[in-house]
């Protein structure tokens, strides 16, 4: 079935054209319907399967519409939750492209920023609001935030809501609005303590749950390389040269990993990126801005970052450095192989980290592809790198440079 053959109003189906949409993916045909008749909705789907088009598409069609009468001013009728602000910044960007000349109109208010540019914006009215749950929890206090004519409330990525202690302010959020209101609950994995959300907040929702047994996308290709921790760095290297127009994301363990990393890079003549908590949040947007764009290639982020990169068309996910929570490997590879795109996912392993493997392969239930490596390759790829002399003073000397340069932002 294509995106044309849904009874969806000529400007929705014009810009989903536009944004290249042409058959839905399993989340968004199983969870179309049911939110179009406006039935709430628990959805499981791993991530990088099409989840923020699967809720989107059909709200804005239902909010374009409806005959609510607004009165004399615009009221929110849409809420979204999300965990980060880089979520935020990027699920307001998917309903801004799909409300384009629809007359809905969709903003964003998250913490790290001024908040007065987002009270002005929520003075000229909007239709749907994308809010993490601090700043918008501190707009409703002092009276920014009405929510009184709230119809849909979507709690995205639940399950990382969760693991960063929102679990109390969902709740609260819920003593806030309409008794009456549908509600949809869309979350990449799922255990006891989500179901019991999960069931607390919906009313007779539609269940749809894909691929339980296998949490990844298929579109991703999988392999696992074993490379000891000091050679690493070669190997990445080698990757970047050989794919010099790929978008490539790489996740190491730690902030320092992250900016050492990038040293070694540097040192050989290849430009990246860093994305870690130390950064402020005009540094990290403007990473991902660059990356998005195109402008820079490589982007080295921690975990701390892996559920707010939705960016189109990342070629290879680099795990530098195995997660240390299995779950993690499922969000970091989740960056490629979006939507219908196809992708890579290219694993180091040391031989430190070698139970790191195991426990990943267990909760994927399948063992990763190894990436054969023959002796000579592997010594060739040391043997070509400008940077093949084990510098260690140099290193240490980044490290703590890095360590001084963060004590003095505090």
């Amino acid at each position: 079935m294509k995106f044309s053959s849904y009874n969806f109003t000529p400007q929705i189906k014009e810009n989903l054209e536009q944004l290249g949409f042409k058959r839905p993916t399993d989340i968004q045909y199983k969870s179309i319907p049911p939110i179009l008749k406006g039935e709430d909705v628990l959805a499981i789907a791993q991530t990088g399967t099409g989840k923020t088009a699967a809720f989107a598409i059909p709200v804005i069609h239902r909010l374009q519409t409806s005959s609510f009468d607004r009165g004399s001013r615009r009221s929110i009728r849409c809420l979204v939750m999300e965990p980060t602000h880089e979520l935020a910044i990027q699920i307001t960007e998917v309903f801004q492209q799909l409300c384009l000349g629809t007359g809905v109109f969709a903003a964003c208010v998250h913490g790290g920023v001024d908040q007065a540019p987002q009270i002005d914006r929520l003075g000229r009215g909007l239709d749907i609001l994308v809010a993490t749950p601090g700043r918008m929890f501190d707009l409703v206090s002092q009276g920014h935030i009405k929510l009184d004519d709230l119809q849909v409330l979507i709690l995205d990525e639940a399950d990382h809501m969760l693991d960063l202690g929102f679990i109390h302010d969902i709740r609260q959020l819920t003593k806030m609005i309409p008794r009456k209101h549908q509600t949809l609950f869309f979350s990449a994995t799922i255990n006891e303590e989500i179901k019991d959300l999960a069931y607390s907040l919906v009313n007779k929702a539609v269940r749809i749950q894909l691929s339980p047994q296998d949490p990844v996308s298929k579109n991703i290709e999988h392999s696992v390389a074993f490379i000891e921790m000091d050679d690493k760095r070669f190997f990445l290297e080698r990757i970047i040269n050989e794919n010099p127009e790929s978008k490539i994301l790489v996740f190491v363990r730690t902030k320092i990993r992250a900016e050492r990393v990038s040293k070694a890079l540097e040192r050989v003549g290849l430009s990246s990126q860093t994305m870690h908590s130390d950064k402020d949040q005009k540094e990290r947007l403007l990473a991902l801005k660059q990356f998005k764009e195109g402008n820079n290639k490589i982007l080295i982020a921690t975990d701390v970052s892996a559920r707010g990169i939705d960016i189109p068309n990342v070629d290879f996910v680099i795990n530098y450095d195995l997660p240390e929570e299995s779950e993690n490997y499922v969000h970091r590879v989740g960056r490629t192989g979006r939507g219908t795109q196809k992708g890579r996912a290219i694993s180091f392993c040391s031989k430190e980290e070698k139970e790191i493997l195991e426990e990943i392969q267990g909760f994927l239930q399948k063992e990763i592809t190894v990436m054969p490596i023959e002796k000579n390759m592997y010594d060739e790829t040391i043997a070509i790198s400008e940077d093949s002399e084990h510098d260690w003073k140099s290193l240490i000397a980044e490290a703590n440079e890095y360590e001084l340069k963060k004590k003095r932002k505090k």
